[in-house]
């Protein structure tokens, strides 16, 4: 079964969800698939040492109680740092390696996203050694790093949509030439902010809609699924979903949850064989 093969709408709790656990922590995730969630979405860099550790941030001083670059320190080190809440407030869970992620929630699928470009060859000897080629689909806001595990994995991994990809989407959607997309799933933004040369203290971004009628339209017609990020809001994930897109990203996994219990989507179920 590939990482898409899924029945109904394919929702991820986005770094394990924050509602009641710091981000990207092995109790967030472990909250979310008690509740029943089957897709994890988390991010990878690299300590000093070479190893993958599942954290969003470059550098420590928002998400944990460390100082400095993750680069700067060893996957010992990292290990110990607790985690913060999102109020900032210090938690007993400690950032996880991704391997202890993968090996802690054997039946979950992972959407993971590679930060920078020195974790694309350690991620690719990591989705071998731990065979997660099968469940996992890697995102990046790099054409090139997708690209490298693209030659690496050829169709074996799913891959999202390249920001370069997902800009010949969006131009399509308005009738212009797509050209050619390699990744299998657009995972996009509901909104993205775009600067504006305004002096302050005018807004310095303006934000325009990524998913629009336009841009389902153009997936539609490529066969691509669109699934959105980041969406807590449970009005929002009604009216995502009745637009037509496949899933969504959200820190807040209950309230999901809830929208999909109401739907009469959850909780998930295996896609028939």
């Amino acid at each position: 079964m590939g990482f898409l093969d899924h029945d109904g709408p394919v929702v991820y709790a986005h770094r394990g969800g924050n509602e009641r656990h710091p981000e990207n922590s092995m109790a967030s995730f472990a909250d979310a698939v008690a509740q029943g969630f089957t897709y994890l979405e988390t991010d990878v860099r690299l300590s000093a040492d070479g190893v993958l550790v599942a954290l969003h941030d470059s550098h420590l001083e928002r998400v944990s109680d460390g100082r400095g670059a993750v680069a700067e320190h060893t996957a010992a080190a990292l290990v110990r740092m607790r985690l913060r809440h999102p109020d900032g407030s210090l938690s007993d869970e400690r950032i996880p390696l991704l391997d202890d992620l993968v090996a802690a929630f054997p039946a979950a699928k992972f959407n993971i996203d590679a930060k920078e470009p020195a974790t694309v060859g350690p991620l690719g000897d990591a989705l071998e050694r731990l065979d997660l080629l099968e469940r996992s689909c890697v995102g990046a806001f790099s054409d090139e790093r997708l690209n490298a595990l693209r030659r690496r994995f050829g169709a074996a991994l799913c891959t999202a949509l390249g920001p370069r990809e997902v800009a010949r989407v969006r131009a399509a959607g308005f009738g212009l030439p797509a050209g050619s997309v390699a990744g299998r799933v657009a995972q996009v933004p509901v909104h993205a902010p775009v600067p504006v040369p305004l002096p302050a203290p005018l807004p310095r971004s303006v934000r325009i809609p990524v998913v629009d009628r336009f841009f389902l339209a153009a997936c539609r017609r490529l066969g691509v699924p669109v699934h959105v990020w980041t969406v807590n809001d449970a009005a929002q994930m009604e009216a995502l979903l009745d637009r037509g897109v496949h899933g969504f990203m959200t820190d807040r996994p209950s309230v999901a949850a809830d929208v999909l219990r109401r739907r009469g989507a959850w909780p998930p179920r295996p896609t028939p064989t």
